[in-house]
């Protein structure tokens, strides 16, 4: 099964976007940021569906970086309407910071709308989160310690706290009061923790709530009219596929679902509404955190990744794992995700290498495994089987053209997209947005299945 990869001009971009999900198809930091950033050129509208502050997305344009947590990456686009949608978690006091710079970076914020329907980060929220995880020891998550996971809690336990109770004082102040207290006691005889004030909380969070007021709207019905009207709207996920709360390596997850699907229930929208699903993987594998890693590499190799590819969290700078290609979490991915096609990132950082590995199955058990297993027991005895593939040992990083690349490298490609069988549209060679090779228009190029039997094999060592 052979994927042809066909070279269009870049001007692709500027036709209709129409619905479009990008999501991470491995654990998250695969450069969807980058990705969004591209398509949003195109867009009308874009929604955050899910997440919190736990995420992190960069964008290096013209030389200057934006780190964003909360706010989609569209915003560095004046005309784009960027939405943070009823599925997300919102820390008022970290979103009121991601605002003040980007407005001193001379970047306009009137184009931010808020869900008036999203839970709010308490204080003890972040507390819970910290004093949790320390007190897993050698179980613990790896989580954020942001308050992501308690957030999301109380929004199961129907104690949240949401913004649109930011926007009424008086109700505001009878529900903290009572949560306070409650969140008090197991701080006080749980954690060993002192207690928090209520009204100190309450002082706060009202200040919070006149500055984020003037963005609040009903995002759902914001987005039905977008739709109605043929807005073209991208939809931007947090975090990546092995994270998904009902998907991913639980528990190594995160609290809410990144997957496509997750986009409908986080933005407020039908799934006739979503026409396109774009994943996001890089050319190698990363993970932050706990968790079983099969392709995980230690010593020289994978700090040589590590530093070439600046594997660093967004949100904490915590140094991220480093491994090689996963092609099983990738098929994985396109399964559960239903993507049309792949966007492959840092591809250049896999430059110096004289070979390279790709893992085409697992060995579980003294068994052949082609399919990702949903035991976190299981998938921690899974050992990888790999192909290996001549490297290049040249630069890429300038490349701005299929043409350009070198010919082992335009095979790895081939084969990446052979092992997971959908198309290659875009490859991004650096983090700045002039560093990407427009392969295929994403959005109106060749939907999911449709392969070309023309296409001339990937060339493989075993």
């Amino acid at each position: 099964m052979v994927i042809m990869i066909v070279c269009v001009n870049s001007s692709a971009f500027n036709k209709p976007l129409a619905n479009v999900v990008v999501i991470g198809a491995q654990w998250g930091d695969e450069g969807k940021g980058k990705i969004t950033d591209l398509l949003s050129k195109s867009a009308d509208v874009v929604v955050r569906y899910q997440g919190g502050v736990n995420a992190g997305h960069t964008v290096v344009v013209q030389g200057q970086t934006f780190k964003l947590h909360l706010i989609p990456s569209g915003i560095l686009y004046p005309d784009t309407e960027c939405i943070i949608g009823a599925g997300t978690v919102i820390d008022p006091k970290v979103l009121i910071e991601e605002l003040d710079r980007l407005e001193k970076l001379k970047i306009s914020t009137k184009n931010l709308l808020i869900s008036q329907t999203a839970h709010v980060t308490m204080p003890y929220h972040r507390l819970i989160d910290q004093a949790s995880e320390e007190r897993r020891g050698e179980h613990k998550l790896g989580t954020t310690g942001r308050g992501i996971g308690p957030t999301y809690a109380d929004k199961s336990e129907r104690m949240g706290i949401r913004i649109l109770d930011l926007m009424e004082p008086e109700a505001l102040r009878k529900q903290l009061r009572w949560t306070v207290n409650y969140k008090n006691a197991i701080l006080q005889k749980l954690y060993d923790l002192p207690p928090l004030d209520p009204e100190e909380a309450i002082a706060q969070y009202i200040e919070y709530a006149d500055r984020l007021r003037p963005h609040v709207v009903d995002s759902s019905l914001k987005i039905y009219d977008a739709i109605q009207r043929r807005r073209n709207i991208l939809f931007e996920g947090a975090q990546g596929t092995l994270l998904d709360l009902d998907h991913g390596t639980y528990p190594y997850v995160t609290s809410s679902n990144p997957v496509a699907g997750g986009a409908c229930v986080g933005a407020g929208v039908g799934p006739t509404a979503i026409d396109r699903v774009i994943g996001v993987a890089k050319a190698y594998t990363t993970r932050v955190g706990e968790g079983p890693f099969p392709t995980e590499l230690h010593g020289e190799l994978g700090e040589l990744l590590c530093d070439r590819g600046a594997e660093f969290g967004t949100t904490t700078g915590r140094k991220r794992r480093c491994g090689w290609f996963d092609a099983v979490i990738g098929r994985y991915a396109v399964r559960i995700n239903g993507m049309d096609c792949l966007a492959i990132t840092k591809l250049d950082v896999l430059d110096t290498l004289p070979e390279l590995k790709v893992c085409v199955a697992y060995e579980v058990d003294g068994k052949e495994c082609l399919d990702f297993p949903s035991s976190a027991r299981t998938f921690a005895r899974c050992r990888p089987i790999y192909k290996t593939v001549p490297g290049w040992q040249k630069s890429t990083s300038n490349c701005r053209s299929l043409s350009e690349l070198p010919e082992q490298a335009l095979n790895y490609l081939k084969f990446l997209a052979e092992l997971m069988a959908v198309p290659i549209a875009i490859v991004s060679l650096g983090a700045s947005r002039d560093q990407t090779i427009i392969v295929e228009d994403p959005i109106h190029g060749p939907k999911r299945g449709l392969l070309d039997a023309n296409a001339t094999p990937a060339s493989t060592n075993s």
